[in-house]
């Protein structure tokens, strides 16, 4: 069924990051507003807000203070709904985020609930300790203990993050119609719909004690519980069916399987959702082990998802992972190249495509130097646990550097001027050095640049009903080598990757319509990165 979210590209914009307005050194959404030609020039259609809420940034606006207001490091509510105003104009949809698996110690309702005799007391899940101990034996997903001791209270409270984001208790009723009514504020402003943080945790089935693993001791007590398939419902029942917008879940240790569950259309919960199992072809078991990326591992992946889900959310990075270009292709020698060679992955698959600031003009990895320059609580955490299991401090330091989520989170490269054009104060995270020859405007004029051949890979999806709504097929999948065929009614197009510095056999029989090279795709050989998109 054709819907406008599956026809537009989605850009997240990390606000934090994205343009400083008034010198502060912390984007802004003025500083969004500034850009919003430039985004409409790419052919985005939806943007995807990171949170712009009050929040303490323990976890930078992950922990919401306040769900009906604007944090005033980004601007008042004025701008917010000038945003969506302007966005309007240039048809432009906005997204937010959704983050309801918990709020900030600092939100008025965990504050109240400390008391014991407050109404709020039930909004979260306070427990006794066991003998001097915690309630039980979980760990979260930032690498400390889940529990916390409140001295005002007694009691421990659950956080399945940091300890500032304690978790709410949905076996109150009166917690899911906040949510409710949270939802309706917004999309009574204007805005299209939500990205909805952690969405498959919600419900806890049991507080007991948990199988012991190498992370996430406890999960199988919250993992996509039938409970969050009932919030979901409930959700899509009361609000989302009275309004024109979408959601996509971010959904943790989901397999295909598990997924049809939240996004299949009968079953009226999400719209889409990301997977995280196609970014773990780097990695052994958790994200901070990495191997060497093999496009066999990763295509396999990749295609099974595609045929599993009659929808998908397509994504190579966002604010939580490190930058594409660094980790799946070559920031190097053949940077150019392989930035557009994932460029027409994330464009011609099935699905909506969701492009992360910077992304379109190749922005890398940070050369990041000292975890003082590191802002990430869960780098932090991480690295005071590796510190407790004695892992060598050189190994350490290779694991956070390579993988902590501030490599995305470094400020937006617009220019070759001081701070790269974000800001004329000092910036919240240093800019990457390479912002003299990464940046925007260098781009944008040349016809040659990664952030065109986006423009061009944007437009040629727009216009045409094979990559919007064809099926998915697997044509070769090898060490290197990823090929598929999308097909719609009696057309198709093949698309060919090499994901090596090496030259890759490809036979295709059709006329090539794309190259990421100037050169273009001839003698059935494709060269170092290279992706064709093949009419048949």
């Amino acid at each position: 069924m054709e819907k406008w979210w599956k026809e537009r590209v989605v850009y997240q914009i990390y606000p934090r990051s994205f343009q400083d307005t008034n010198g502060d050194g912390i984007g802004d959404i003025q500083g969004i507003i500034r850009h919003l030609d430039v985004l409409s020039d790419l052919g985005i259609g939806i943007i995807w807000l990171s949170p712009v809420y009050p929040s303490p940034n323990a976890d930078y606006g992950y922990d919401i203070s306040d769900y009906y207001d604007i944090n005033p490091e980004y601007g008042t509510m004025a701008d917010m709904e000038l945003l969506i105003k302007e966005a309007d104009k240039r048809d432009i949809k906005i997204i937010m985020d959704l983050v309801i698996n918990h709020t900030s110690d600092e939100h008025a309702w965990f504050q109240q609930s400390r008391d014991k005799n407050s109404p709020y007391r039930d909004y979260y899940i306070w427990r006794p300790g066991r003998d001097g101990k915690p309630p039980n034996n979980w760990t979260s997903f930032f690498a400390e203990d889940c529990w916390e001791y409140d001295d005002k209270s007694g009691e421990y409270y659950l956080h399945l993050f940091s300890k500032k984001q304690p978790d709410l208790n949905y076996y109150n009723p009166k917690v899911l119609e906040e949510v409710k009514n949270i939802m309706r504020f917004w999309l009574d402003k204007g805005i299209s719909g939500f990205r909805c943080d952690v969405i498959n945790v919600l419900y806890k089935t049991s507080l007991e004690d948990g199988r012991k693993r190498l992370a996430l001791t406890g999960m199988e007590h919250y993992i996509s519980q039938q409970g969050t398939h009932e919030i979901l419902r409930s959700l899509r029942h009361d609000v989302l069916d009275h309004y024109d917008c979408f959601t996509v879940g971010e959904t943790v240790f989901i397999t295909p399987e598990t997924a049809k569950d939240f996004c299949d259309s009968e079953r009226r919960e999400l719209d889409m959702l990301f997977s995280f199992e196609h970014m773990e072809a780097d990695q052994f078991y958790v994200k901070w082990f990495k191997r060497k990326f093999n496009a066999e591992r990763f295509g396999r992946t990749v295609s099974r998802w595609q045929n599993a889900l009659e929808w998908n959310a397509n994504y190579l990075e966002n604010h939580d992972q490190p930058r594409s270009v660094s980790r799946f292709g070559d920031d190097g020698t053949y940077w150019s190249e392989s930035a557009k060679m994932l460029g027409v992955l994330l464009l011609t698959l099935k699905g909506t495509p969701f492009i992360y600031q910077g992304q379109e003009i190749g922005m890398t990895n940070f050369d990041f130097t000292s975890l003082d320059q590191i802002k990430d609580v869960e780098s932090h955490n991480v690295y005071r646990m590796a510190k407790r299991l004695h892992i060598p401090e050189k190994i350490s330091w290779k694991m956070i550097k390579k993988t902590t989520r501030d490599n995305a989170r470094t400020p937006m490269q617009w220019n070759d001027g001081p701070n790269a054009g974000f800001t004329t104060g000092k910036p919240w995270l240093p800019v990457n050095p390479n912002y003299t020859c990464i940046n925007m405007e260098s781009q944008i004029d040349n016809p040659d640049s990664i952030r065109n051949f986006y423009k061009t890979m944007i437009k040629l999806r727009a216009g045409s009903d094979v990559l919007k709504y064809g099926d998915f097929e697997a044509l070769k999948i090898k060490k290197h080598l990823f090929a598929y065929k999308r097909r719609y009614g009696e057309q198709s197009l093949i698309i060919a990757l090499n994901f090596s510095s090496r030259p890759q056999k490809f036979d295709y029989d059709g006329e090539v319509i794309i190259s990421n090279y100037k050169t273009g795709f001839s003698g059935g050989v494709l060269k170092p990165y290279e992706a064709v998109i093949i009419k048949t």
